[in-house]
């Protein structure tokens, strides 16, 4: 990856978004629709979004909850890192791999500008190396 380039450059600024009060199957069925495997979580309870990814649904599958009565906000990503768009692309990667993430909610100030996957890191490193 190249140095300088910034989390704003790799981000999706298209964002799902959905409240704490869907169920996991509303949730599921906008992420699927959109076809993005993370949404943001916006509930103003809350000093910063949070995170429902595909794997919080299929935890919770998993573990034999009802998709129709599970609540969002049950079920969010724990301790999820917040990334800035001025980072460098190399910082946000580290924070996915020092968490275990596959997603961060990218943030200007309170305001959620963005996501950053892993698939969006690896488009830009590939174009970087085709280039």
């Amino acid at each position: 990856m190249d140095a300088k380039t910034l989390v704003s450059h790799a981000m999706s600024s298209d964002v799902l978004t959905i409240g704490p009060t869907h169920t996991l199957r509303e949730a599921a069925a906008r992420m699927s629709a959109r076809k993005v495997g993370a949404a943001v979580v916006m509930d103003g309870d809350q000093d910063q979004p949070g995170i429902l990814t595909e794997r919080d649904i299929l935890d919770a599958i998993a573990r034999g909850q009802d998709v129709d009565v599970e609540r969002v906000h049950e079920h969010l990503t724990a301790d999820i890192v917040v990334a800035a768009p001025d980072w460098p692309l190399e910082k946000a990667a580290a924070a996915m791999v020092t968490g275990g993430f596959r997603h961060l909610v990218v943030c200007r100030g309170p305001e959620v500008v963005g996501m950053l996957s892993v698939r969006d890191i690896v488009r830009v490193s590939a174009s970087e190396t085709v280039s």
